[in-house]
């Protein structure tokens, strides 16, 4: 990205909310994607409102606000269309080459990717794989950065030790984007050997972080008698197993 730094040129950022946090088995409920421009401010939104077929647990809808009966009102029908349409977006951003910000990316892109093959798309993860673009997670660098911080590291709390602003709509995929990406920014203000990082090298820099952080926290876990076998290295898409090859 040159001297200026790739926060300081244009990037996308994406967010979902969901039915609940497993990604094999959760359904995504609405998703947005933003180009955003930092030079002058631009925000161009593409969002989506679906309705999946399904309940939406309570705990869930505490979280972001759409229950069962709201997304029956309001969510599209035409599930497998939004779903393609959001890889879509996404993959619109990686073409163009710009970082692609999403807070907790192996959340959020995992359950696209599971999503696209529930409805017989093209698996995003082969996808984004295949494009080589650049994700970057704001939770990662945070972690990377200020390894031993105490505190949540949700994106709320992350934002508030940086900052920035959520919204009114905290916990909306619209606002919660926008954050995550004006998170990233700031790490990338204040720390110039990540800003500094050429796209690529960026990408490689959050994996090998991902894995160490999941290493230690495994560590931790199994210290406190815990069980750990749901952290997971891999980063920004958890692979993909087919049910019979885990029986």
């Amino acid at each position: 990205m040159g001297a200026r730094g790739w926060h300081l040129a244009p990037m996308a950022s994406a967010d979902t909310e969901t039915t609940g946090v497993d990604i094999e088995e959760d359904r995504i409920l609405t998703a947005a994607v933003l180009d955003i421009d930092p030079t002058d401010g631009t925000v161009v939104t593409q969002s989506w409102v679906i309705d999946p077929g399904v309940d939406v647990p309570q705990a869930a809808a505490d979280v972001h606000g759409y229950t069962t009966e709201r997304i029956r009102a309001e969510g599209r029908k035409d599930v497998a269309k939004a779903i393609a349409e959001i890889a879509d977006a996404v993959m619109s951003a990686v073409f163009a080459g710009v970082p692609l910000i999403v807070y907790n990316a192996a959340f959020d892109l995992s359950l696209l990717d599971r999503e696209t093959r529930r409805h017989g798309l093209e698996p995003f993860g082969d996808r984004l794989r295949a494009a080589m673009g650049c994700v970057v997670d704001p939770l990662c660098l945070d972690k990377a950065v200020d390894r031993y911080r105490r505190g949540k590291r949700t994106l709320t709390a992350v934002s508030e030790h940086y900052g920035v602003p959520v919204g009114d709509d905290a916990h909306g995929c619209v606002a919660d984007a926008l954050a995550a990406a004006r998170v990233a920014y700031v790490i990338a203000q204040r720390n110039p050997e990540i800003a500094e990082m050429p796209l690529h090298q960026l990408h490689e820099f959050q994996m090998r972080a991902r894995a160490e952080q999941a290493r230690s926290f495994r560590e931790y876990l199994t210290s406190q008698g815990k069980a750990c076998d749901d952290v997971r290295d891999e980063w920004p898409v958890i692979p993909y197993e087919p049910e019979e090859a885990t029986r």
